[in-house]
């Protein structure tokens, strides 16, 4: 499949698809697959079934389209405006960034830490597309999910995907980290915020993602020394304080939370990589330590 010439049938525009991604893409079969039921407006079952198919000249345009945008580079998620993340459907635009697996251990962290039929109430800094938030609220219907988000574009996709799940009831804020819900106090704040360097040679990588969800100052930690800092103030009790951050900044983000008052343990996502850093203020836990 070419700019000026397109395959005759759905089956050979897949593999030249699959052809011009493997350069790009770890998965240029699933990317073109997926591609081609967005371009189609199709299921999977479809493109089973009419392989041999021939396109129509719109729709050849159509996927021709998107099959150059994914390998100019562009991630496949904002193409067809989709990610998956624990067990969502969510839609993301580049105004967020795009959820990713690893990012699952800081929802698995706080489900193992905080009682699961207690009605707590929870924070999510930074929320982006609402991932984390509305996981946790899918797994805890007890549990009260205050999102926050600095910008209002991306607190606008949290809020469609919030309504589009029928998890209205999270509740979405505006504003940055906890200045966004001064006064209020909650049982854990967990947060995925910006942790990578300005210098960190993989932002090459992240090109179509927002810069300012991705890089912080100070070594990517100034953000998360923000959070940890001011967190003790917004929570009640013991409460748990759970941050994202990179795979080496496991003992300088424990050092922050020491600092500022918590008892603190790294874990590690399922790559064996430092991801997660737990901690709860001294004098006890809510729930139970994994």
């Amino acid at each position: 499949m070419t700019a000026t010439s397109a395959p005759c049938t759905l089956a050979a525009a897949l593999r030249e698809a699959r052809r011009r991604l493997a350069s790009v893409s770890d998965t240029p079969d699933l990317d073109a697959r997926w591609l081609a039921e967005h371009a189609l407006d199709v299921g999977a079952a479809y493109l089973l079934a009419h392989a041999d198919t021939p396109l129509p000249a719109t729709a050849s345009a159509r996927y021709e389209s998107l099959v150059e945008r994914r390998a100019a580079g562009e991630p496949l998620a904002y193409i067809i405006g989709r990610a998956g993340f624990w067990s969502l459907d969510l839609r993301v635009t580049p105004d967020v960034l795009i959820p990713r697996p690893d990012t699952e251990t800081l929802v698995e962290a706080a489900l193992a830490r905080l009682p699961p039929d207690a009605p707590l109430a929870v924070a999510d800094l930074g929320t982006g597309s609402g991932a984390i938030a509305l996981a946790l609220a899918r797994e805890r219907p007890a549990w009260h999910i205050v999102a926050t988000e600095a910008s209002e574009a991306a607190l606008a996709v949290a809020r469609d995907n919030a309504g589009a799940l029928d998890l209205d009831r999270v509740e979405c804020v505006a504003g940055p980290w906890l200045e966004a819900v001064a006064g209020r106090r909650f049982d854990a704040i967990v947060a995925n915020p910006p942790y990578v360097a300005a210098n960190d040679p993989h932002l090459h990588d992240l090109a179509h993602e927002p810069h300012a969800a991705l890089v912080a100052a100070d070594d990517g930690l100034a953000d998360l020394a923000a959070i940890a800092a001011a967190a003790p103030a917004h929570l009640r009790g013991p409460g748990w304080l759970l941050l994202e951050h990179g795979a080496d900044q496991g003992s300088a983000v424990r050092d922050l939370l020491a600092a500022a008052g918590f008892e603190a343990e790294t874990i590690s996502d399922l790559g064996r990589r430092a991801r997660v850093t737990c901690g709860h203020l001294a004098g006890g836990a809510i729930g139970r330590s994994a």
